[in-house]
């Protein structure tokens, strides 16, 4: 039984961004709270990494889905977080020599695409309006926790007015929209705007983008839809930290530590302990025990329940619910040091074309579902779709001390071959060396001769993610962010409320509600259910 003469109010386990987050909440609400991270950094997968003497993302290139409300509550810009928004939100060359561009304002946007249909840029005025007011709905159902199913009781039914409040916002019109459209493609989602395939892949590559659905995937239209609340419209959000990713996380460590929050790093945790099935702390892999009331798992869901608690503890029914939670990684990323500047010859060698996302194989809606053929069928796409930045263009600082012209590239690559055990990819390194030469040639078609200019190269398959960075299965949003795995689902029916089937055991990671991506939320959800709980207990 872990020892009572340092015990904490809370311990995070895990200390990416949305553990930080928690610590921070917690610790601002008086709680007493210890951060205990695996890695000899916090951020988890949000950090910026060494690679050939300059400064890479690790997994996430951009910031900009943190929820606004999480930076000013707790001030990080005074912990010196610093964003920067380029002008040019996506850039998609295409083979024909042409681009699919879109801005930071819809005026441009509007202009870049009459290039491509008079018709389309007039929708795309509409089609940006109706992806704000419906991701605006999922925002508000993002703040709440969802309601208690099993004993609903008052709380649950103010949640129940806000929640309806919010859908009354919508109007009839978006009202009925947003009930229809939740559960279809986002092929079909997009194809209700525009004609030119070029701009439907493009529009429509957000509610695939770290999954495992194609774009006549039913649900796939609730992953845009979710991706763009909080930020901007059929565009979507392009906002780089200065520092990388770590720049985020060093801000959130550093508020929580102003906050009280005590942080240790390469610590990590391979128990949580449990008496009469309450939580009363943790082991370390050194064998220290620690004591606490409660334990926050900044972790995934099935890694938690099966491997952390103790089996008769969590029950065998919830440890087979927990091992199927769906988590097929398809997600690769790949870093490259380059000797300078790719040239994208559908930018006309307008630079700042190239300071926002770049999507390579954003081609047609059916070209993206072929290469998601190949990974349902557990085989390499010879040419994935890719998401890119050269985050040194928008920040110099990634660069500093390497020869002049030295700049970064950053590519998540998708889709891989989901079927294969973490474990397989691991002990493969001739498949780093297949998944980078297939990004590789999907660069060359839009970027003749980027090859040449590549000085170091990093590959992390989907088992890198998961030994690196504890992603199960290698799924950078912890589950598959399907239906099934939905608000009152995620991450299992029952078990949403962030309150996991232990008492004082919560999860505040991306399987949570309301799911991945850089954003905060399932952070400060959780740690707002622990500090009710602890005033509960105190009454």
């Amino acid at each position: 039984m872990a020892s009572s003469t340092n015990r904490y109010d809370a311990i995070v386990v895990g200390g990416g961004h949305n553990g930080l987050v928690a610590a921070a909440y917690m610790a601002k609400g008086g709680l007493r709270v210890l951060v205990l991270e695996a890695r000899d950094r916090v951020g988890g997968a949000a950090v910026t990494e060494l690679l050939g003497g300059v400064r890479v993302p690790a997994l996430a290139h951009t910031v900009g889905r943190l929820r606004p409300s999480v930076a000013n509550d707790l001030d990080l810009k005074s912990h010196g977080l610093a964003l920067v928004s380029p002008e040019v939100r996506v850039f998609a060359p295409q083979p024909d020599g042409r681009a699919v561009t879109l801005w930071g304002n819809l005026a441009g946007s509007v202009e870049s695409l009459r290039t491509w249909s008079e018709t389309d840029a007039a929708a795309f005025v509409e089609f940006d309006r109706r992806v704000r007011a419906l991701s605006k709905f999922m925002l508000d159902l993002g703040e709440e926790a969802p309601p208690e199913i099993k004993a609903p009781g008052f709380g649950d039914a103010l949640v129940g007015l806000r929640l309806g409040r919010a859908f009354r916002g919508l109007g009839k019109t978006d009202g009925r929209t947003i009930l229809r459209v939740l559960a279809m493609a986002v092929a079909d989602f997009v194809a209700e705007s525009f004609s030119t395939e070029a701009i439907r892949a493009t529009t429509a590559w957000r509610g695939v983008r770290h999954t495992a659905m194609g774009p006549w995937s039913a649900g796939s239209t609730q992953v845009l839809l979710a991706d763009a609340a909080g930020n901007e419209g059929g565009a979507g959000e392009t906002v780089f930290a200065k520092g990388g990713p770590s720049g985020l996380s060093e801000a959130l460590a550093s508020a929580a530590r102003a906050y009280g929050a005590e942080i240790r790093v390469g610590v990590r945790v391979t128990q949580v302990l449990t008496a009469d099935g309450v939580v009363t702390g943790v082991v370390t892999e050194g064998g220290e025990e620690i004591a606490a009331a409660a334990v926050v798992s900044g972790l995934d869901p099935k890694r938690l329940l099966t491997t952390l608690v103790d089996p008769l503890t969590v029950g065998p029914n919830m440890r087979w619910r927990a091992g199927n939670i769906r988590t097929p990684g398809t997600t690769a990323k790949v870093n490259l040091v380059l000797d300078g500047l790719p040239e994208f010859p559908a930018a006309g060698g307008d630079a700042r074309l190239l300071r926002g996302r770049i999507q390579v194989g954003t081609t047609s809606i059916d070209a993206m579902e072929h290469v998601f053929d190949e990974s349902k069928y557990g085989r390499f796409a010879a040419e994935p779709v890719l998401e890119a930045t050269i985050p040194s263009l928008v920040d110099p600082t990634l660069v500093e001390g390497a020869p002049e012209g030295t700049h970064v590239m950053s590519v998540v690559a998708q889709w891989m071959p989901p079927k294969r055990a973490a474990a397989d990819w691991a002990a493969g390194a001739q498949d780093r060396e297949a998944v980078g030469d297939a990004v590789l040639r999907s660069l060359e078609t839009v970027a003749p001769g980027i090859t040449g200019r590549v000085k170091v190269r990093q590959v992390l398959t989907p088992g890198d993610l998961e030994t690196e960075y504890g992603l199960t299965g290698g799924h950078p949003m912890h589950a598959e962010p399907g239906l099934d795995s939905f608000f009152l689902w995620r991450p299992l029916l029952g078990w949403a409320r962030y309150r996991m089937p232990v008492e004082g055991l919560y999860l505040a990671g991306s399987g949570a509600h309301p799911g991945g991506g850089v954003t905060g939320a399932p952070g400060r959800n959780a740690a707002r259910e622990v500090i009710a709980d602890k005033r509960k207990r105190r009454k």
